[in-house]
């Protein structure tokens, strides 16, 4: 089992996390900043849709609702919702674990409790049926096209957190909107990512699409000890060592990976392994 554990080196995905969510978090506060002060417009926008030069990345649940709202085929909206598409459809829920505003705050918040607190496993107080997240998505649509209106565009928590910094650096204020993401943080203190877990319809929808996805959390048995320390480690408590790094609800955060001892789960591609 030693062995094993040696010649399987540590892959360091926390410290990569971090650089990739710091630097997705500062973009959101540059580009309002450079729109803003000195009129550099190549980039605009934020996650639900920004704006590359002439190129626009549309979120697939955002553009999904505007279809349904518009109910015609709007051929730019469909080729901006293509290149997160074919991200989610390789790598799963990578922008939930590597990129969302939301859970970079609430990786922040668990550091300073950390910290400060010294308490490193949160308990979950409330746990729910996963299938919850499909249906919660189910409704969500549903409603969007009740109302005529696209309901994550205007309250999804990533999205409201661009929205607020450029609120705040356009008009100095903030709306009313921003006590839904300090109710989704304050949450996290009932159960890890609650919202994450069980009611983000962008992260169902995301789950779906990477379904069957190239980039997983593999599980090596032979060296596993049952310690049981990556599935306290997960923030949306799966159990990686009973094959959950396979399920569609994985984010590839990697945060077992980390907290494996025995160095038996890795982050990688795989190109025939089952699908939870």
């Amino acid at each position: 089992m030693q062995k094993t554990a040696d010649r399987t080196p540590k892959q360091h995905i926390r410290r990569w996390r971090l650089l990739v969510q710091t630097g997705a978090f500062l973009l959101l506060i540059i580009t309002p900043l450079l729109n803003c002060h000195f009129q550099v417009n190549f980039v605009q926008g934020w996650f639900q849709s920004l704006g590359i030069g002439k190129f626009w990345i549309v979120s697939p649940l955002e553009g999904l609702e505007s279809l349904l709202v518009a109910k015609i085929i709007y051929l730019p909206l469909l080729i901006g919702m293509l290149f997160p598409i074919i991200i989610a459809l390789f790598l799963g829920r990578v922008f939930c674990g590597w990129v969302c505003p939301i859970h970079f705050l609430s990786d922040l918040s668990d550091r300073a409790v950390r910290l400060f607190i010294r308490k490193k496993n949160p308990k979950d107080f409330l746990i729910l049926p996963r299938s919850l997240l499909w249906f919660v998505l189910i409704v969500e649509l549903v409603l969007t096209m009740v109302l005529g209106a696209p309901l994550f565009v205007f309250l999804s928590p990533p999205g409201l957190v661009g929205r607020e910094i450029m609120r705040v650096v356009f008009f100095h204020t903030l709306a009313w909107e921003a006590l839904i993401v300090v109710a989704v943080l304050a949450a996290n203190f009932v159960t890890r990512r609650l919202f994450c877990r069980y009611f983000c319809p962008l992260g169902a929808l995301l789950a779906f699409l990477g379904g069957k996805r190239k980039l997983v959390i593999s599980h090596e048995p032979e060296s596993c000890s049952s310690c049981g320390l990556c599935a306290r480690a997960c923030p949306i408590g799966l159990d990686p060592a009973h094959g959950e790094g396979l399920s569609m609800h994985c984010w590839n955060c990697g945060e077992c990976v980390e907290n494996c001892k025995e160095r038996s789960l890795r982050l990688g591609w795989q190109k025939k392994l089952g699908r939870g």
